[in-house]
């Protein structure tokens, strides 16, 4: 019987992500709080931000796959009940009263620095696999939208909640989303109503490209996909992604020209000619870390 793959000793230190490597070059990212379904607190968003610095710089890591632990949900977003415990919104007992423009101010900074942690997902240099199953609302539509690709389990249930707890998303969801599916009336139907979306909906709307009946599924096939990407190129696969990701937020001719700059020096690796032998002499390139 296989073993398990075990934990990465060079991302040990984080308390509530477990890094471990299903393969070659792959690294696995599993959020690890099952007990309370994955819901973030603050610590957990810094921490997201720690992993996923640290992967887009390590040279043994060219995919990245992203999950949650246990059975029951991917994540369920925020943990409420921290956030209004210890958070910027929490107002105890004796607190002294706060001039509007500084509390602002506050507030401003506190979302910013959330934002760029979860944006620490869509930065990270090396592609990443998003496999949701069960529960994945609010902070997890923020998340999964940072990833390259995202799969899913037949019972994920997906919703953008914020509106029923009276705020707008204010972490991604609303400016990554409409990027992410082709529909504008999808996408303000659901934030609109916080209303409940399966699997089967998420694909048709092209959230997901790939429906699995379990999440022992999905996860077999995202680290496939991930072991796929990771024997090719890393300067080829670490320009696909910059360039498409600079595509969606530029017009054409500002791709183009950034293409161009980009590739003048990216075309200078030894992996073109080493890919071109490959191709000629049917065997397998090897590539150099980046």
């Amino acid at each position: 019987m296989a073993q398990p793959p075990q934990p990465l000793p060079a991302y040990a230190g984080f308390q509530h992500f477990v890094v471990t490597s299903p393969g070659p070059l792959v690294a696995h990212v599993e959020i690890h709080r099952p007990a309370k379904l994955n819901a973030f607190h603050e610590a957990m968003w810094l921490e997201l931000r720690g992993v996923f610095r640290q992967l887009s710089c390590d040279a043994d890591v060219r995919a990245v796959v992203l999950s949650g632990a246990g059975d029951r949900a991917f994540t369920a977003g925020l943990d409420v009940t921290a956030a209004s415990e210890g958070g910027p919104l929490s107002e105890g007992e004796g607190a002294v009263v706060v001039d509007g423009a500084r509390k602002a101010a506050k507030l401003r900074r506190h979302i910013a620095e959330f934002q760029e942690c979860i944006s620490a997902v869509e930065r990270c240099e090396k592609p990443v696999i998003c496999v949701m199953h069960g529960i994945a609302i609010g902070l997890a539509i923020d998340i999964s939208c940072c990833a390259d690709v995202r799969v899913c389990a037949r019972d994920a249930r997906f919703a953008v909640k914020e509106v029923d707890i009276g705020l707008a998303a204010d972490i991604g969801t609303l400016a990554r989303l409409p990027k992410a599916v082709g529909s504008q009336s999808w996408v303000k139907d659901v934030c609109l109503t916080a209303r409940e979306f399966g699997a089967a909906e998420a694909l048709a709307v092209g959230f997901v490209s790939q429906v699995h009946e379990s999440k022992a599924a999905a996860l077999a096939a995202a680290v496939g996909t991930a072991s796929l990407i990771a024997s090719k190129s890393p300067v080829a696969v670490q320009g696909t992604k910059e360039l498409l990701n600079h595509s969606r937020d530029h017009t054409v001719e500002d791709n183009l020209r950034y293409t161009g700059v980009w590739n003048a020096a990216a075309l200078q690796t030894n992996d073109v000619a080493a890919a071109l032998m490959s191709g000629l002499k049917k065997t397998r390139p090897t590539f150099e870390k980046l």
